[in-house]
C-alpha cells in the first residue's frame, strides 16, 4: 500500500497523524504544503472525493484573516482558488491511501484504515 499524508510540518494535527503512523509502523511518504506546494489537479481530485466544504479550514487562522469579499458566495471554483493561493488552508491532514482519501485526524478513524 502507499501512503502519503498531506499537510504542514508544524502542525500540531499533523504532529499527531505522523506520530500516531510511525508508532505503528505505517510507511508513508510526507508532502508538505510549504515546501511542496500543491498542484490543481491534487486539489482537485481532494475536492471530488472528499467536497470543497471538508477540504477547505475555514477555522484555520489563514481562511479567518481573509478579507469577508473572499469569504462570501463560497463555491468548489472559489474555495479551490483561494487553497492553491495559500495552501494553509487545506484541511490537515489529508492522507491518501491508494487513492482513498481521508480528511483530517482521529486514532478511532485510522484504527480502522490500517
Amino acid at each position: 500500500m502507499t501512503v502519503t499524508i498531506y499537510g504542514i510540518k508544524n502542525c500540531d494535527t499533523m504532529k499527531k497523524a505522523r506520530t500516531w503512523l510511525d508508532a505503528r509502523g505505517v510507511a508513508y511518504r510526507f508532502h508538505d504544503y510549504k515546501a511542496e506546494g500543491i498542484d490543481a489537479a491534487s486539489l482537485a481530485r481532494f475536492v471530488d472525493a472528499l467536497g470543497w466544504e471538508t477540504v477547505l479550514n475555514r477555522a484555520g487562522t489563514t481562511f479567518r484573516a481573509l478579507p469577508d469579499v473572499d469569504k462570501q458566495d463560497l463555491d468548489a471554483r472559489k474555495a479551490i482558488a483561494l487553497m492553491l493561493a495559500q495552501p494553509s488552508m487545506i484541511k490537515r491532514p489529508i492522507l491518501d491511501r491508494d487513492g482513498a482519501l481521508t480528511a483530517g485526524f482521529k486514532p478511532e478513524i485510522y484504527e480502522t484504515l490500517f
